[in-house]
């Protein structure tokens, strides 16, 4: 498939050298707190329900995850960074159900059409390959099945450290034109003002 990236790439930090080591698991141990409003935007926008079957891709130490399996879905962590997945199953070790994968957007540890939902929470700045990973996205999803991207909204992505970390108002519309290219029909952005500035992508 030839697909063109319209405005500004939705992946600015693909070049990002991933967690490991001592800064990985303090940047793990960070994540588990200040991210339940993100989670439960997540689900909201999804229409996730008891039963389905999501993949959280980019799950890091498990927020979002957790949250889902106590909402009665099943879910499937991935992450690349095997440091992430180690601080997920230590945090969460009393919940059962919970399928952490090492692995990335661009290559998932999942059947195909195993998934009613594939989201990513603050993680497609990061991917290496957005096509390559929408790819993926419509492969494990069953018939019916939604994408669901959420960013931070940030002011200028070439500024530095965490600042840069998210997408701005343009960001959004280029992911959503390649989801279109790669045959999600229905595709929807969103802006989020409270109680964090936030901006989603969903697609079916």
């Amino acid at each position: 498939m030839n697909t063109h990236h319209a405005g500004p790439i939705p992946n600015h930090h693909a070049d990002h050298p991933g967690f490991s080591g001592f800064g990985g698991l303090l940047a793990a141990v960070g994540f588990l707190s200040g991210r339940d409003n993100a989670a439960k935007m997540a689900i909201d926008l999804s229409g996730l329900q008891p039963g389905e079957r999501l993949v959280d891709v980019g799950c890091g130490p498990g927020v979002a995850a957790r949250r889902v399996r106590a909402l009665g879905a099943e879910v499937i962590g991935v992450d690349p960074a095997s440091v992430m997945l180690r601080v997920a199953r230590l945090r969460w070790r009393s919940s059962s159900g919970l399928d952490w994968r090492l692995g990335t957007a661009e290559s998932l540890p999942v059947d195909d059409g195993w998934a009613h939902v594939v989201w990513s929470l603050a993680t497609v700045h990061h991917w290496a390959d957005i096509d390559r990973a929408l790819a993926e996205a419509r492969r494990v999803l069953a018939p019916g099945g939604r994408l669901l991207v959420i960013e931070r909204r940030i002011d200028d992505m070439n500024a530095s450290g965490t600042a840069s970390h998210g997408w701005t108002v343009e960001q959004p519309e280029s992911f959503a034109e390649l989801c279109r290219q790669h045959g999600f029909n229905n595709v929807a952005v969103g802006t989020h003002p409270e109680p964090t500035a936030l901006l989603s992508v969903l697609a079916q």
